[in-house]
């Protein structure tokens, strides 16, 4: 099952390759707003993603809470999030009713405060 539709896997593509042409010219990169919200219905992991990687639409990157105390900014391989499944045979799932209000940095540096993702 794929936790990303196309139409926000094509928005996250466009981030990833704008990101990678302005960090090519040492430009500074955008700082997106989440374009989805992925979660563990079962525990506390938490993902909100911005972009994909051009060479690698396998890897997102974004801020990645595992539930431990620690968020932080980084790469995530989708299969694997996708391929996960927990207690009860529940898998990731992807938040459709979140709405950013913040970019990825302004929620980092809540997570940061909270040691937790805050939406």
């Amino acid at each position: 099952m794929s936790l990303i539709p196309e139409e926000l896997k094509r928005i996250m593509l466009e981030n990833g390759r704008t990101n990678w042409e302005l960090s090519a010219k040492d430009q500074d990169t955008v700082d997106y707003k989440p374009v989805v919200k992925l979660f563990n219905p079962c525990g506390a992991a938490t993902w909100l993603l911005t972009e994909l990687d051009p060479e690698d639409n396998d890897i997102a990157f974004g801020l990645c809470d595992l539930g431990m105390g620690s968020p932080e900014l980084g790469p995530v391989r989708i299969s694997e999030l996708e391929e996960y499944t927990g207690p009860l045979s529940i898998g990731i799932e992807r938040d459709l009713h979140f709405d950013p209000d913040k970019t990825l940095s302004e929620y980092a540096e809540l997570a940061r405060i909270h040691q937790q993702i805050v939406t």
